[in-house]
């Protein structure tokens, strides 16, 4: 977990207006884009993930990730995985860490996933049809209260960035795919510059 310190004061690295402002820094913060664009952006991610998932080899699935023991399989699974902890957190449940490291059943399939990343992007639907999406509303997380808006644009970045790395794993087995993300689908987002850490 990134932490940044200064002397005997500490803050976690989760959040970019966190660190802004424990380092007095004269720097805008927050999210670029309003609840709504995050709202678009993230439902495409998630529609784009399920168009790929069916392309992945299913002999593939147990592949792991460059540089990481992550199997494609779980990779898939936590690109919903993340937006459903962010609807928990929106239920009330506070958003920790062992949310994120939840894995699939060992022998899930490319129809579970599907399964499972479609019933994500309707609950995600759902939630945003109730109402309550105010982007100033705390939610409790690992590293402090969060406004839902710094929380959804967390979420939407991480998600795209899975989405991202599983269209080039598709490229690295072979599989062709219509690329349904470009660029300027992640502008104004946080985004890592490299699809893979370094």
């Amino acid at each position: 977990m990134p932490v940044l310190s200064r002397g005997d004061k500490f803050t976690f690295g989760q959040s970019t207006k966190q660190i802004v402002d424990f380092l007095g820094l004269d720097e805008k913060s927050g999210p670029e884009l309003a609840p709504s664009e995050l709202y678009a952006r993230l439902d495409k991610f998630m529609t784009a993930a399920l168009e790929l998932l069916p392309l992945m080899p299913a002999d593939r699935l147990d592949t792991h990730v460059p540089g990481r023991p992550r199997s494609y399989r779980s990779l898939g699974f936590h690109l919903f995985r993340v937006v459903d902890a962010f609807l928990d957190a929106n239920a009330g449940i506070t958003l920790v860490q062992a949310m994120f490291r939840e894995e699939p059943a060992v022998d899930a399939g490319t129809a579970a996933l599907v399964a499972y990343g479609a019933k994500v992007r309707q609950r995600f639907r759902d939630w945003w049809t109730s109402g309550d999406t105010a982007g100033a509303a705390m939610l409790d997380t690992y590293y402090g209260p969060q406004s839902r808006h710094e929380l959804m644009e967390r979420t939407t970045w991480h998600s795209g960035q899975h989405v991202r790395q599983y269209m080039m794993l598709l490229e690295r087995e072979g599989q062709s795919h219509s690329r349904p993300l470009v660029e300027a689908d992640f502008a104004g987002l946080p985004m890592p510059q490299n699809v893979w850490d370094g």
